[in-house]
């Protein structure tokens, strides 16, 4: 058997394998209870600063 023959083989079949595992626990990793509110905090970061905008850096020096 050549190489590209075996190495087709087994991508064919162990690394779909593998590769459909890992997007499995990814998103099992994703969905865990308790990662709500990490999440929540991560995407409200561009809101933070909404009433009092932060100085930007030449601002900053300034001040």
């Amino acid at each position: 058997m050549e190489t590209y023959s075996l190495l087709r083989e087994f991508a064919d079949s162990w690394v779909l394998l593998a590769l459909f595992a890992f997007f499995v626990g990814v998103i099992l990793f994703v969905m865990r209870p308790g990662s709500t509110k990490v999440y929540r905090d991560v995407a409200d970061i561009p809101f933070r600063h909404d009433e009092k905008p932060a100085l930007r850096e030449r601002d900053a020096q300034e001040a």
